[in-house]
């Protein structure tokens, strides 16, 4: 199996003022589960910690070039939802892929005490599905898988990257997390009694050997940057190392930088490290063809960084200041790092706190690419180009709403993590619970910590946000969870404004 990427979130595109004519190379690296604060570049109001603990000088490197968000967002809280908008441009909700995927025809959410899932898209993508590398390989670009797919279930033709657009797959397949990071292991559970599911597949040259599975990819992407650049037409880089997904496992040859942390925390610091390196390498690459110019950068994550279980110290804490993790209704399973550089568009080295999601990125590429969406299609697309932001002016749509909808239990327990349905629209931030049917409203631009409930204080905001929640559901024909007892399934959010006596 050839190998593709698809990291934490890296674009590329041709620089306009050299090449106008061309379209442009495009990069994604999408990192799994990196939180909010797993990276050394400031995204906050300060400096934390957090950002002071991890070494990630690629990612400030390619800040210095572009553009960070402070505001940015994973479409879910889990992997596969996100990752399938990404490339589709549609929400979770929408496209009915709400939880991760796993084996064919197979639903794998935790059992609920009171709710049952909906009936939801458990085989993910597949053939024929409209897909963004299925469009720019349309639009005559050579597409390159590398990493961690998860985008259709294993055992399904669309666990397998090539079904769905991409030219060249390299290592991705239809599960999300590696048996094991040591090449020594084979990148197999073997090691501690699992079963084969987990194998990363497509790297046999690296089985026995002493290597770290993100320095493996990274490997295979400059090998896959270097075919590229010899065809006579752009490319599209998706590098999604499995990199920092359980299991925590320390790349060796980075631990003695993290002495004085927790061995587990240590250990998940050279993780970073790590896929920060394998970004440097695919930017000393580009740099090296002399198409640095010509390429557009994005560097992202796929959802809130893992709290819940397996890190080292007090659990719910590794995404301070933001409230809990992965899988949560709160800014700690949602907020990511994201990173743009776009030559000629993208000026060095500014921000911006517009919020923005990882479904935007589907038409913002595509636009770039020159490429159109198919008119069907393009009427689904909840995504919007971020061209204008990035330049620095304020978008037509500034203010939108973001929405999130999870009708799913993971199988950590945690702040936030239970069904859910939620809307930020500026400050604001309203989470339905799907169990309680009640409401919880923050205000994000004071307490972005999550710490001060203000629904009983604001009654007018918390009716005209779940007003507004309501007409995204219906339209998106989501699916809610359903009422164990009686069969019958959670209303729309507006149904339950009433219940305190309001």
């Amino acid at each position: 199996m050839r190998l593709g990427w698809v990291l934490i979130g890296l674009l590329i595109v041709t620089h306009p003022s050299i090449a106008s004519d061309s379209p442009p190379n495009i990069v994604v690296f999408l990192v799994d589960d990196l939180g909010w604060q797993d990276v050394s570049l400031p995204l906050g109001p300060e400096t934390t910690p957090f950002n002071e603990r991890y070494r990630t000088p690629n990612v400030e490197r390619l800040a210095r070039r572009g553009m960070r968000f402070t505001d940015a967002y994973a479409s879910a809280p889990v992997c596969s939802p996100t990752r399938t908008s990404l490339i589709t441009g549609r929400s979770p909700a929408a496209t009915g892929i709400t939880w991760w995927v796993r084996n064919k025809d197979t639903h794998n959410s935790k059992s609920h005490p009171t709710l049952t899932p909906p009936t939801w898209t458990v085989n993910g993508l597949q053939p024929g599905d409209v897909t963004l590398p299925g469009l720019l390989s349309g639009g005559r670009y050579h597409t390159v898988h590398l990493g961690k797919a998860h985008l259709g279930a294993r055992g399904t033709e669309g666990a397998d990257p090539t079904t769905l657009g991409f030219a060249v797959n390299v290592a991705g397949h239809g599960l999300g997390g590696p048996g094991s990071y040591y090449g020594l292991h084979d990148f197999s559970a073997k090691h501690r009694g699992g079963g084969e599911d987990w194998n990363v597949p497509g790297l046999e040259a690296y089985h026995g050997k002493d290597v770290f599975l993100t320095d493996a990819l990274a490997t295979e992407a400059r090998r896959e940057l270097l075919l590229a650049a010899k065809k006579d037409e752009p490319f599209f880089l998706h590098f999604a190392p499995y990199a920092v997904h359980a299991p925590i496992m320390a790349n060796n040859r980075l631990i003695d930088s993290y002495e004085g942390l927790h061995a587990k925390e240590a250990a998940y610091a050279t993780m970073v490290e790590s896929a920060d390196a394998a970004l440097g390498v695919v930017l000393d690459t580009l740099a090296e063809l002399k198409l640095t110019d010509e390429t557009l950068v994005v560097f992202t994550s796929d959802n809130g960084g893992l709290s819940a279980h397996s890190r080292g110290g007090p659990k719910h804490s590794h995404n301070a200041p933001l409230r809990s993790g992965k899988g949560s209704a709160y800014e700690g399973g949602v907020r990511v790092p994201l990173v743009v550089a776009w030559p000629g568009v993208t000026k060095p080295g500014t921000r911006s706190s517009e919020p923005v999601i990882s479904h935007d990125l589907f038409p913002t590429l595509l636009a770039a690419a020159g490429v159109e969406v198919p008119e069907a299609h393009g009427e689904l697309v909840e995504g919007r180009d971020l061209k204008s932001l990035l330049k620095g002016e304020a978008p037509e749509w500034s203010g939108r709403p973001l929405f999130w909808h999870q009708p799913h239990l993971w199988g950590a327990n945690g702040p936030g993590i239970w069904p859910f349905s939620s809307v930020r629209k500026g400050r604001w931030k309203l989470i339905f619970d799907h169990a309680k049917t009640s409401f919880e409203l923050y205000d994000l631009e004071n307490d972005l910590s999550e710490a001060h409930d203000l629904a009983n204080a604001e009654p007018e905001m918390v009716d005209a946000l779940a007003e507004e929640l309501s007409l995204w559901l219906e339209s998106t024909g989501a699916g809610m969870s359903v009422v164990t007892a009686s069969g019958q399934a959670v209303k729309m959010p507006r149904e339950y404004l009433d219940q305190n006596g309001r």
